[in-house]
């Protein structure tokens, strides 16, 4: 890499002599011969170089080879004395590159093979590894995607020689973002990343199946990361205390923290380097016979004068990019970066619900309910997709009791003595598996340190709503009938959304019920997924039945907001379909409503959260639909693209 940085710049820009005309300056770099260019030709230079092809004028122009006397060799395609189109460039060293030059600069699409066997194959600017590319390391190490200014950037996989992986997002060299970081032993982080740290929200899990949920913020003024979360024993691991294991004890021994010496410091990556050169102006020669300045073009190394002769300087004043060696942790950045949950964008909308803190006459009950998740989630074994009948049966149920002083199975709490009951636990495992639901998100979502908000009952069922702090989970109390009524009908349920992916039908997660206080009083309640939880600000919400009678909202419009349910009659759009979306969704609605019928279940609802995206919302008038020109309409939990839809106003 020294000698690229040495001698790349043999071949930088090389200007025409100045105040002179080009009469092919528009023309296309590629510069193979051409009729009007002249003859080959060898030049032997005083400084012991030798240049052989072709010219125009006075500078080289076509195919040529330029030969340095310490042994440096460029070969390729020259225009208006600079190197630019197809080229191969060698250094005494026996490195190598042979792709694209522009200007005299490795730009474009290239491989570099360094002297000690490193390699980079992938797109190249102004010297540099920037954009797409391969790069792998005389120590056997491997980077694969998203370059910039010579370091990994965007998204890339990293493979160690020792087996360790990184699968996610980097930033100037570092990890950075969303990804996953494995290790050799089987050990595995999946999470946020700052840095080369683990920063927000992520799980660790073990080899053996243990898991640890949590949250990763910076470090405290001792040097230790901040942490918090939950740690979920596998039933394989040997000692099973919640208290067990710790993932920064992984973290210090697997990411040790790397000390800087002489002028290069340390970095969250083996190998990766990039050079920056800082090249000093050589000035031209004087004046050519014409009497035309023959100025430098700034940073250039070799200069061609006016009347062909050349001089040669190799600029000197060229340092190093701050380079990180190691896979060890650099230092926090002392830029404050907000956390934002999932990788959702920032809202500042209001939230819907009352947060359910301390004093609140629900706080035990939500607690109870976490716990018992936990415990649920936690224990479970892998998900079967071919249950027997006997896992659906509504006496497949397991009681748990859960002393505040913890017991062999549980963990000492805070909360009151209460019971805990899951229902048919192998078919809802199995049910979170077919919605690709992880279960640490899963449990991070529902008992993260983070408080459920109480909804006010937006039907007449008399039910309380609770909704997860990311949106995610919606919980709902059942009665007793409710409860035997999905018990009953979970068989159909499970093959409906096995056999129909895009099923449009609500997503059950769990069925639970908890037993507390003196007169054990049952609270049964599910877990549903939360239809209007989106990436995007949701502007109208619609619960259609097709009917008329009665289906209008009774607020006024002043009092019309994002989270107010509208009806039938409120609907004031027309959405026009492309014809195979309309059929892909006319198709899975007749499949889900024959389902509901089979079921004898008469009073449902399609639930439309619309997303109107203009330029300036505050100027779009909902009543005309003025200035819609893309619609997002998600509707069981499935988001339908309509693309470039069209919605008129009714009138």
């Amino acid at each position: 890499m020294r000698e690229r940085a040495r001698h790349a710049t043999r071949v930088s820009p090389m200007p025409p002599p100045a105040g002179g005309d080009d009469p092919d300056a528009d023309a296309a770099p590629s510069c193979s011969g051409s009729a009007d260019e002249g003859d080959a030709q060898e030049r032997s230079l005083p400084n012991g170089d030798i240049y052989t092809g072709q010219w125009r004028g006075a500078v080289p122009h076509g195919a040529g080879k330029y030969l340095w006397a310490d042994g440096c060799m460029y070969e390729g395609e020259w225009r208006r004395g600079k190197a630019t189109g197809r080229g191969r460039f060698s250094w005494p060293s026996g490195a190598t590159y042979e792709g694209e030059f522009l200007d005299g600069f490795m730009h474009g699409a290239g491989a570099y093979v360094g002297a000690a066997g490193d390699t980079y194959r992938g797109a190249w600017a102004k010297n540099l590894e920037h954009g797409a590319g391969e790069k792998r390391y005389a120590n056997g190490d491997r980077y694969d995607g998203e370059w910039r200014a010579g370091l990994p950037d965007g998204c890339g996989h990293y493979a160690w020689r020792d087996g360790t992986e990184y699968a996610g997002g980097w930033r100037a060299g570092l990890i950075h973002g969303r990804g996953a970081l494995v290790w050799a032993n089987g050990n595995r982080y999946d999470g946020g990343w700052e840095g080369g740290r683990p920063r927000g929200q992520g799980t660790f899990r073990w080899a053996d199946g243990s898991l640890y949920v949590g949250f990763w913020g910076r470090e405290a003024p001792g040097g230790a990361v901040h942490q918090k979360g939950v740690y979920y024993p596998s039933p394989a691991a040997a000692g099973g205390s919640p208290r067990a294991r710790d993932p920064r004890e992984v973290f210090a021994r697997e990411l040790p923290e790397c000390v800087s010496t002489g002028t290069e410091s340390q970095s969250a990556l083996t190998s990766l380097r990039s050079l920056k050169w800082l090249m000093r102006s050589v000035s031209g020669r004087g004046s050519s016979s014409s009497g035309r300045s023959t100025g430098s073009g700034g940073s250039l190394v070799h200069v061609w004068g006016s009347d062909g002769d050349v001089k040669c300087d190799l600029g000197d004043d060229w340092r190093r990019r701050s380079v990180r060696e190691g896979r060890g942790l650099p230092p926090p950045s002392t830029v404050p970066v907000q956390h934002l949950a999932n990788g959702a964008a920032l809202r500042v909308s209001k939230r819907q619900g009352v947060t359910i803190a301390k004093g609140h006459k629900n706080y035990e009950l939500m607690l109870n309910l976490q716990l018992g998740i936990r415990h649920a989630v936690g224990r479970q074994g892998q998900a079967i997709l071919d249950l027997k009948s006997s896992a659906f049966n509504p006496k497949e149920k397991v009681w748990t009791k859960f002393p505040p002083e913890g017991s062999k199975y549980t963990p000492p709490h805070n909360s009151c003595d209460f019971k805990w009951k899951d229902y048919c636990p192998k078919v809802f495992r199995t049910l979170r598996k077919l919605f690709k639901v992880d279960p640490a998100d899963y449990m991070l979502s529902l008992c993260g340190d983070d408080a459920l908000r109480e909804l006010s009952s937006p039907g007449k069922s008399g039910s309380f709503f609770y909704l997860t702090n990311d949106d995610r989970y919606m919980i709902k109390t059942m009665k007793k009938a409710e409860v035997k009524m999905l018990l009953k009908m979970l068989q159909a349920y499970y093959n409906h959304v096995r056999a129909f992916e895009d099923t449009l039908v609500t997503k059950f997660f769990g069925l639970h019920c908890v037993k507390s206080g003196v007169q054990q009083k049952k609270v049964r309640f599910v877990i549903m997924g939360n239809l209007f939880c989106s990436d995007h600000t949701i502007h109208r919400r619609f619960d259609l039945k097709g009917s008329s009678l009665g289906r209008i909202t009774d607020k006024p419009p002043a009092e019309i907001d994002e989270y107010t349910t509208l009806k039938d009659l409120d609907l004031n759009f027309i959405f026009r379909l492309q014809k195979q979306w309309y059929q892909e969704f006319q198709r899975q609605v007749d499949k889900d409503c024959e389902f509901l019928e089979q079921e004898k279940i008469m009073d449902y609802s399609l639930l439309v959260p619309l997303t109107l995206m203009v330029k300036n919302l505050q100027h779009l008038a909902f009543q005309d639909g003025t200035g819609i020109t893309f619609v997002l309409i998600q509707t069981g939990g499935r988001k339908l693209n309509l693309g470039q839809t069209c919605c008129q106003g009714l009138n």
